[in-house]
């Protein structure tokens, strides 16, 4: 399956650490976030990653080229930030069939293999991987409601009363029809093409999306304190457990 990554943001909440480089090339334990991306990516089966860039972008071409362990690279370019769903169609000419979508600035460590396996399943249009949150934090993210076969039939995204505690996490699998989607949603008060509002679509029109809980963590990458955070998770899950 091919594999969208998005990497084009300022990351102007990580500063000063992306002063002079993109957010994608923050590392964290010593590793470039995209690259942690690509390697969970490789690991559930990338056959290709169609890699939206922007900011800084000649930093991500110039490190990895039209390759990363074999799988090939191709760039699409988000001139302007936009938003998600304008992200996304940047990848657009690029796409075949089903793919895999991944935020380049999270860190995942996670059963996103169950993700893939449902994409493959005739009944599901898209899947995403979701987590709960404390209630008090889920105003920070894309909030999901399910109905009682775990399908997913609302997301608000940042809502400030949540119909819940479940949030996207930043992986996603999609059938092509989220391009369509995508091309009519319309601005959002930020002035920018919001994917829950693309998700939103897509329910209306009757397609079913399904929600994976997650077995495992992830940590957004937005402030310093995050990298910090997601690289003290990281040195811990490479701590050998002593012997009994």
């Amino acid at each position: 399956m091919q594999a969208v990554v998005l990497a084009a943001g300022k990351g102007t909440r990580l500063r000063p650490l992306t002063d002079d480089k993109p957010k994608v090339l923050v590392e964290v334990d010593g590793t470039p976030l995209i690259e942690d991306v690509f390697d969970n990516l490789l690991e559930i089966g990338a056959t290709e990653f169609i890699v939206v860039v922007g900011y800084q972008k000649e930093q991500i071409i110039e490190r990895y080229g039209d390759e990363y362990e074999g799988v090939p690279i191709t760039y699409a370019h988000q001139r302007e930030q936009l938003g998600l769903a304008h992200a996304i169609l940047q990848a657009e000419p690029h796409i075949d069939d089903d793919f895999m979508l991944m935020l380049g600035d999270n860190v995942f460590r996670g059963n996103l293999g169950d993700v893939i396996n449902r994409q493959q399943e005739d009944r599901a249009d898209a899947a995403f991987l979701v987590e709960e949150v404390p209630y008090e934090e889920a105003s920070r993210y894309g909030v999901l409601d399910t109905n009682e076969y775990g399908e997913i039939v609302e997301v608000v995204e940042k809502p400030d009363e949540p119909p819940s505690n479940l949030v996207m996490t930043g992986f996603y699998t999609f059938t092509p029809a989220i391009f369509h989607a995508c091309h009519l949603v319309q601005p959002s008060d930020r002035g920018e093409y919001e994917l829950p509002d693309a998700i939103d679509l897509l329910i209306q029109s009757g397609r079913t999306i399904d929600a994976i809980r997650m077995d495992g963590w992830r940590i957004d990458v937005g402030y310093p304190d995050d990298r910090d955070r997601a690289a003290e998770r990281l040195e811990d899950a490479d701590t050998p457990t002593p012997a009994e």
